[in-house]
């Protein structure tokens, strides 16, 4: 990474005011170094110019092709030392593994804990440990990411069940983890997402209240895609200058248009519009903990992150979204190569700061 680099990161960072859109606090980042409007990232062309060179034919889905597919090499940007400890969180079900991200300090530190995503069935800790590594740095918290379990062989609601696991847990064991538990956050990406915020939707209904603040990154949010009174995907939505096949294919990458993730996830346990699985359906959202959702223009998740955060706002929930223009899913896991990654990284870190700058340390 060199200057150019940095000056892109620069660029990102003094984008900072947004404007209020239906309730939501809206901040849109615009691609770096383009003053068009409706084009890809040019780092994003080029990594979906290689990957088009070197793929094959599509054939029928594979899980273990599709599992070995995601993830992708990034970078460890971090300056100052973090700590990284494996650890087991005991459940009634099954054993919970999970990597702890420890900045250095003799104070009690806020925590998040992170869900990686994957579409429920994959996904690992691997492609989220740089960016949990920074968050840690740049927030200065504790990152607690958990390796739930995985659909087909574990379907719904046993990956919701350990996360939920999780974060009771951290909550509890505070004082040994040397942190603040009333400084406890959830955060993940994608499925992640929906299991962060579902984690949110269960600790207001069982009255816990644990969780004080919620990151979602491009979250899973409506899971067939169904049409609601404030939801309706199209594609129209999209703004498309140029490449305009390209950036149809990628928009379009993730639509699920023979209910593969219902099959896999649910294997018919719950309804598809159960709010623990699609929380765009829930009614139970007031007092919900502030949100900061983060969305990529050219992503398919894009439309049902913007609903959520409208229906959030509706529901008296202090919510704000980030847009990365030019972007397409997963980008926070090009971490070191697209700068918005970087620049997402310390937009939750100031979320995070300014949600917990005036709450008072409490450990055990």
């Amino acid at each position: 990474m060199g200057q150019e680099y940095q000056q892109l990161v620069d660029r990102l960072a003094q984008k900072k005011t947004g404007e209020q859109q239906n309730g939501v606090d809206v901040v849109i980042k615009p691609v770096p170094d383009r003053t068009e409007s409706g084009v890809l990232d040019p780092r994003v062309l080029e990594v979906m110019t290689q990957q088009q060179q070197d793929s094959s034919p599509a054939g029928p889905f594979s899980l273990e092709a599709a599992r070995a597919g995601m993830g992708w090499v990034n970078t460890d940007l971090t300056m100052t030392d973090i700590t990284t400890e494996d650890i087991v969180i005991p459940s009634a079900e099954q054993p919970i593994p999970a990597r702890i991200y420890r900045p250095r300090s003799t104070e009690l530190l806020p925590v998040v804990v992170y869900f990686h995503g994957g579409g429920f069935f994959g996904g690992t800790l691997e492609p989220v440990e740089h960016p949990c590594r920074l968050l840690a740095e740049r927030a200065n918290v504790v990152v607690i990411s958990i390796d739930y379990r995985l659909a087909p062989e574990h379907p719904f609601p046993a990956g919701l069940n350990d996360c939920f696991t999780a974060v009771t847990w951290v909550h509890e064991q505070a004082e040994e983890l040397g942190i603040n538990r009333a400084q406890l956050a959830v955060a993940g990406d994608s499925a992640g997402g929906n299991l962060a915020t579902v984690c949110a939707l269960l600790d207001r209904e069982q009255q816990t209240e644990m969780i004080q603040y919620q990151v979602l990154l491009y979250p899973v949010i409506n899971l067939a895609a169904l049409p609601t009174d404030d939801f309706t995907w199209r594609l129209d939505a999209y703004e498309m200058n140029e490449n305009r096949k390209l950036l149809e294919g990628i928009v379009t990458a993730l639509e699920d248009t023979d209910g593969l993730l219902n099959r896999l996830y649910l294997q018919g346990t719950t309804d598809v519009q159960d709010p623990h699985v699609s929380p765009l359906f829930s009614d139970k959202l007031a007092g919900l903990p502030e949100a900061l959702i983060i969305t990529a223009e050219y992503d398919y998740l894009r439309l049902e992150g913007e609903a959520y955060g409208r229906k959030l706002a509706r529901a008296g929930v202090k919510t704000k979204r980030i847009q990365y223009n030019g972007m397409d899913h997963a980008f926070i896991e090009k971490l070191g190569q697209y700068p918005q990654a970087e620049d997402c990284i310390t937009e939750i870190a100031n979320g995070l700061k300014k949600r917990f700058a005036t709450t008072q340390p409490t450990g055990g």
